[in-house]
């Protein structure tokens, strides 16, 4: 049997040699027959990623590495890996040591077990994570789990372990803006969970800042559920039926506006707001429909999810 490791690679030169001597342990823990495969893909890293990858692929046959030609992101590196990997079990996880090898082996177990087709790990804890990010982070699950047919754990990662089945699944999923989470949940299969506690990186900084993750929420929702569009439909029609009403009113007050000679009118300001208000849920309507468009628009175009600027022989 053979197992595939696929990590993803963004300038992590400080965390690469730390991260393959823990592969390595896992590897010679492992006392069955198993071989394993280590796969590098290299998204167009600036700093010596491809040199530390080459220079262990020079001395480990088991190190396989993709570089691509630019950076196109990690959702773009972990297809690119699971479409390289030959594993009967495939495992994705970062290069920084924030999904711990160390729980190879247990979700190796629960495969061989027959009791699942995913072995997952989520985290219990957002300790070291700055709070404001970790508020944003669990609204986001509440709001997608809300709007989407299919259930995203909070805390889930890319860390996890599968069959080869479930691999092929989600590689038939050719869409080009991914959502991997998503995918993981849309294409089912039983799926366990590890819990484990938040892991610092062992060296670098985060490539995700709060606006990439903002963005990345967005591409979440608008991949997996129109509800946006249904919310600006349905807005649409209370605040017709709220003019409508309005202007009913004011209609009735002009009939019998003797009865009003003393009343307090209203004048341009309540009316400027009303149509700021109303001109901003439009404009915000329009950009809902601009997002679901434009993702028309990038997959009619059918351009290949990442270009290869190198790779390891076979």
């Amino acid at each position: 049997m053979l197992i595939s490791l696929i990590v993803p690679c963004y300038n992590e030169e400080g965390s690469l040699p730390i991260l393959y001597e823990a592969l390595c342990n896992v590897r010679k823990a492992d006392d069955s027959d198993r071989s394993y495969e280590f796969i590098f893909v290299n998204d167009g890293s600036r700093d010596k990623t491809s040199q530390i990858i080459k220079e262990l692929a020079a001395n480990d046959k088991s190190v396989k590495y993709v570089f691509f030609s630019r950076n196109f992101g990690k959702e773009a590196a972990m297809y690119a890996g699971m479409q390289k990997a030959k594993g009967d079990y495939i495992a994705i996880l970062d290069a920084d040591m924030q999904d711990p090898p160390s729980l190879i082996p247990e979700m190796i177990k629960s495969l061989d077990s027959d009791e699942c087709d995913i072995v997952a790990a989520r985290r219990v804890t957002r300790k070291g994570e700055p709070k404001i990010r970790s508020f944003f982070a669990r609204c986001f699950y509440k709001l997608i789990n809300r709007m989407c047919d299919v259930e995203i754990a909070d805390g889930a990662r890319d860390f996890r372990l599968m069959r080869r089945e479930v691999v092929d699944a989600i590689l038939s999923v050719n869409e080009r803006q991914r959502f991997s989470k998503g995918i993981f949940a849309w294409v089912g299969f039983r799926t366990k969970w590890i819990e484990h506690e938040n892991v610092e990186r062992v060296a670098g900084e985060t490539k995700w800042s709060f606006w990439k993750l903002f963005k990345y929420a967005i591409d979440g929702i608008v991949a997996f559920t129109t509800a946006p569009l249904r919310i600006a439909t349905y807005l649409g029609f209370f605040f017709a039926f709220a003019g409508f009403a309005y202007m009913l009113y004011y209609f009735i007050r002009a009939i019998i506006g003797q009865f009003w000679t003393n009343a307090n009118i209203m004048g341009y300001p309540s009316l400027l707001c009303f149509i700021l208000f109303i001109g901003g849920l439009i404009l915000m309507a329009l950009g809902l429909i601009g997002e679901y468009i434009g993702r028309i628009y990038i997959e009619a175009k059918a351009r290949p999810i990442y270009i290869t600027s190198e790779e390891s022989k076979d």
